[in-house]
C-alpha cells in the first residue's frame, strides 16, 4: 500500500493521523504537470524523522477535523507542485500547517527558513566560508595540515537543501515571508520554475572538484554536488506563512496557491489543547476556553498559544480556576494584548 492519492482519495487529510508506514524507497508519489517534472536522479538518502512535529502540534489523542478549504488547497499544492501562501494573523496556527503536512505524510523533518528584512535568496540557498577556506589551504601549504574540498565550507541553508535530488518532496516552510526584502519574491519565483540552483564556489572548483561534498541543513547532514549544481527531483512542499504586512507582486501570486486561516473556534480549540494536554485538564477546560475567546474579543485577538500557557499553569498543580480573583489576574497577564499599549479595553 502507498499513498492515500493511489486510490483517488486526497494525499493529504488534514486528520493528524499519518499514512501507512510503507518504506521510503517502495513510496510512490503521485505524478505532477509534465511542464512541473524535475529529471535528476533521486540520490539522496531518507531524510531524518522530526521530533518537531510532536513538540510544536503535540499528540492527538482524537482525529483532527480539518477545515474543508485547508484539504482542498494542500492537496491542490501538492499536486500541481506549488506553493502554499498561508495567511491569516498571529497566532491562528499558519505554520503548524507544514509540521502537519510533513508527519500526516511522512515526509520527515521539516526545513525551517526564517525570514527578516535582511534575508537574500543566497542565504536560504547556501553559506560560503571563504575565510576558512583560505586559512586551510594556507595551512596545508605550509605543511600545517591536510588538503580539504572546497565543499568542506559550503553550508547549504533550508531552501538549498529542500532543493536536493530526494526520491520524496522535503517539506520547506518559510515563515513570515511578507518581512523580506522587496526583490526576494521575484528571486523566488525564478528558483520555483527552475528547480535548480548553482554554487560559485563549487562551480569555480568543478575542473579539480566535479563532485563535492557538502553540508546540509539536517544536523550532521551532508551531500554530494556535480559540478557545482543542485537540481532536485521531487519538487519540494513549500509553505509560506505570511501574516498580511504586504502586498506581493502579480506574477508571484499567481504561481502561488492562497489558504487563509481564521481564527480557530472553539472546538478547533479544544482539539490544540487536547493533542498536548489529552483529558488533564478535566472539567476546567470548557471553562478555559470560554474565558479565552470571550478574553479574545475583548483586546482583538489572542494567539493561541496563549490558551495552552494556561492550561500548562492549571495542569501543573499550582494553579486552579477556583482562585477567584487572583486567577483572574494571572489570566489578564498572561492574555494580554498583542496590538501593544492601547488595545487593552477600558
Amino acid at each position: 500500500m502507498n499513498l492515500p492519492a493511489e486510490h483517488g482519495e486526497p494525499l493529504y487529510q488534514g486528520a493528524g493521523v499519518p499514512v501507512p508506514d510503507v518504506p521510503y524507497a517502495e513510496r510512490v508519489w503521485p505524478a505532477g504537470p509534465p511542464w512541473r517534472a524535475f529529471d535528476a536522479p533521486p540520490v539522496m538518502p531518507p531524510p531524518p524523522e522530526d521530533d518537531e512535529a510532536d513538540r510544536r502540534l503535540g499528540r492527538p489523542h482524537t482525529a483532527r477535523r480539518p477545515r474543508l478549504e485547508e484539504v482542498r488547497l494542500v492537496n491542490a499544492a501538492l499536486l500541481l507542485r506549488r506553493p502554499l501562501l498561508v495567511t491569516g494573523r498571529p497566532g491562528v496556527g499558519k505554520s503548524g500547517l507544514a509540521y502537519r503536512i510533513a508527519r500526516e505524510l511522512r515526509l520527515g523533518r521539516v526545513l525551517h527558513w526564517a525570514v527578516t528584512s535582511r534575508t537574500t535568496l543566497t542565504s536560504g540557498l547556501f553559506e560560503y566560508d571563504a575565510i576558512g577556506r583560505a586559512q586551510a589551504l594556507q595551512g596545508a601549504a605550509s605543511g600545517g595540515g591536510s588538503p580539504t574540498g572546497t565543499g568542506d565550507f559550503v553550508q547549504l541553508g533550508p531552501l538549498g537543501s529542500a532543493l536536493l535530488p530526494y526520491r520524496l518532496p522535503r517539506v520547506l516552510l518559510i515563515d513570515e515571508i511578507d518581512k523580506c526584502d522587496i526583490d526576494l519574491p521575484n528571486d523566488l519565483l525564478t528558483l520555483f520554475e527552475d528547480g535548480f540552483y548553482e554554487v560559485p564556489p563549487l562551480v569555480r572548483a568543478k575542473a579539480q572538484e566535479p563532485v563535492a561534498s557538502v553540508h546540509t541543513a539536517d544536523p550532521g547532514g551532508t551531500a554530494e554536488v556535480t559540478e557545482g549544481v543542485v537540481r532536485c527531483h521531487a519538487f519540494p512542499v513549500i509553505v509560506m506563512t505570511s501574516n498580511g504586512e504586504r502586498e506581493f507582486p502579480e506574477a508571484f501570486m499567481r504561481r502561488c496557491l492562497r489558504l487563509d486561516i481564521p481564527d480557530p473556534d472553539a472546538a478547533a480549540l479544544g482539539e490544540l489543547v487536547a493533542a498536548h494536554f489529552g483529558d488533564r485538564l478535566g472539567s476546567h477546560q470548557e471553562r478555559l476556553i470560554r474565558d479565552f475567546l470571550r478574553r479574545s474579543d475583548q483586546v482583538g485577538g489572542l494567539a493561541a498559544d496563549m490558551l495552552l500557557n494556561a492550561a500548562h499553569l492549571v495542569t501543573s498543580g499550582h494553579y486552579t480556576p477556583d482562585e477567584g480573583d487572583d486567577w483572574a489576574q494571572v489570566l489578564r497577564e498572561i492574555w494580554h494584548p498583542l496590538g501593544g499599549e492601547g488595545a487593552e479595553p477600558a
